[in-house]
């Protein structure tokens, strides 16, 4: 932990570029095991313990968020169905395609909200509603919405967590693990009712 906040105070502003290219990458389905809920809360935190500005973290999430949204919504339009229609292509499976599709299903556009709370349902679904020919102005709100919600949210309440506890960096490793694991959730419960 020491040495990763002694990179953090080396690379300065570099670090938020750094963060939103992470953010933004995490929009696509080629890159879906990016860490989304893990970074915001963490670099949250830290920005309660000085490290980030918490105004320009959250600012610098949001655009990543919203662009990166735009990016792979524009990708799913023009390309994106070469992609997703293919069987297995790399490390994308049909079953990550298939779960993003049932989410739409049960949602609609609220999928583009609530599914950026869900790992892989992120990543995918912006591609989805391009290539499944979501109107672009429909989508572009509930992106803005969904963005703001998912980056102001995570990255506050990393924030409020270390100001209440101020000593909590001690505890940081089980905290991320703890909010990976939360994150995979809605994963696991979907996996057992689809195996009862």
């Amino acid at each position: 932990m020491e040495q990763l906040l002694h990179y953090i105070q080396v690379v300065g502003y570099w670090g938020y570029l750094i963060l939103f290219a992470t953010i933004f990458l995490e929009s696509f389905p080629l890159t879906f095991f990016f860490p989304g809920d893990s970074l915001l809360f963490t670099t949250g935190f830290l920005a309660s313990q000085g490290y980030f500005n918490l105004i320009l973290l959250i600012l610098v999430y949001f655009l990543a968020s919203v662009f990166g949204y735009i990016a792979s919504y524009a990708f799913g339009k023009y390309v994106g169905h070469i992609v997703l229609q293919k069987d297995g292509f790399w490390w994308i499976k049909p079953k990550h395609i298939e779960k993003t599709h049932q989410f739409f299903e049960k949602y609609g556009v609220k999928a583009i909200v609530i599914g950026r709370f869900v790992p892989v349902v992120r990543s995918f679904s912006p591609a989805l509603a391009g290539a499944g020919g979501m109107k672009y102005s429909k989508f572009s709100r509930y992106s803005l919405l969904g963005g703001g919600l998912w980056t102001g949210g995570l990255t506050l309440g990393g924030y409020y967590l270390g100001r209440i506890f101020p000593n909590a960096h001690i505890y940081l490793t089980p905290i991320i693990v703890a909010i990976v694991l939360v994150s995979l959730l809605p994963i696991f419960f979907d996996y057992i009712s689809k195996n009862k």
